[in-house]
C-alpha cells in the first residue's frame, strides 16, 4: 500500500472536496483510489483500465476531447465484456484536419453530452484500476484539464504508457532488439500495431484504438516477466509517462 503520510494527505484532500457544494460522488470516490492500490501485486493479477481519446486538436490550449474509449483488463486478459465508449459534444469546434483523422462529424456530436457528464462515467468504469494508454500523457493531459476545472484535482489513478513500456523492453532484451530492431521506429500507435502484427483498421476510433493499445500491452506483459518485472511497483517504475 502507500505510504501513511500520503494517505494522510489523500485523506484531508478527500475531506475538503467532500465538503466542497456539487461535487460529483464520482470525484470524491476517485479521490479514494490510491488507498486500494497494492504496489506488490502481480502485473499479471493487476486490473487495468485501458484509454484512447479523439480529440479536436492536440493543442491543449486550443483542442478538446470528442470521444472516450476505454477496456478491461486483468493482467493480461483483455475483458471484451467491460467497454467504455462515449462521443462528446467538444467545447472547441472540429476541424477538417481533426474529422480526415476519426471521422467524428458535428452532426455526429451535436446532440451528445458535454465532457462533464463523459468525465463522471469514465472515473466510475475505471474505478481503482491502473489507466494503461499509448502516450497516455496526451489523453491525461486533455482529461486532467477537466478534472481540475471541474473537480479541482486530477485523476488518481497511477497510469503507465505502452510505449515507455516498449522502449524498456527493446533496450534490455537482446533478442527483441534483433528482431524488431531492423524495423520502422515510428512510435504512433498504428506503426506498433504493425511491428506486432495486430489487426487495426486505418481508421481512427477511440474504442478501437483503446483495444489495439490493450492487444500491444497484453504483449508486454509477457516480455516483462521474463525480465523480472513481477509487480505492479516494478510495471509503474518502468511505465510511468
Amino acid at each position: 500500500m502507500i505510504g501513511s503520510i500520503a494517505l494522510y494527505k489523500n485523506k484531508i484532500l478527500r475531506m475538503v472536496y467532500a465538503q466542497k457544494e456539487g461535487i460529483h460522488p464520482s470525484a470524491v470516490k476517485n479521490l479514494k483510489v490510491m488507498e486500494h492500490i497494492d504496489r506488490n501485486t502481480l502485473i499479471d493479477e493487476t486490473k487495468y483500465v485501458v484509454i484512447d481519446t479523439e480529440l479536436t486538436g492536440l493543442d491543449l490550449k486550443k483542442g478538446s476531447i470528442v470521444s472516450i474509449g476505454a477496456v478491461k483488463m486483468v493482467g493480461g486478459r483483455i475483458d471484451l465484456g467491460d467497454i467504455f465508449y462515449r462521443l462528446v459534444n467538444p467545447e472547441t469546434e472540429l476541424t477538417g484536419q481533426s474529422i480526415v483523422i476519426h471521422g467524428i462529424t458535428p452532426s455526429d456530436v451535436v446532440e451528445m453530452p458535454v465532457i462533464d457528464t463523459a468525465l463522471s462515467e469514465l472515473l466510475d468504469f475505471c474505478g481503482n484500476d491502473i489507466i494503461v494508454g499509448h502516450f497516455v500523457s496526451i489523453d491525461l493531459n486533455f482529461i486532467n484539464r477537466e478534472m481540475k476545472r471541474l473537480y479541482g484535482f486530477p485523476v488518481q489513478n497511477p497510469a503507465v504508457d505502452t510505449y515507455m513500456i516498449h522502449e524498456w523492453v527493446r533496450q534490455n532484451d537482446g533478442d527483441f532488439s534483433r528482431h524488431y530492431g531492423g524495423m520502422s521506429e515510428d512510435a504512433d500507435l498504428f506503426s506498433m500495431a504493425n511491428k506486432y502484427r495486430l489487426l487495426m483498421s486505418s481508421a481512427h476510433n477511440a474504442l478501437n484504438d483503446a483495444f489495439v493499445t490493450a492487444q500491444l500491452f497484453q504483449r508486454f506483459i509477457s516480455f516483462l516477466l521474463r525480465f523480472g518485472v513481477n509487480t505492479l511497483g516494478d510495471l509503474l517504475r518502468i511505465g510511468r509517462p
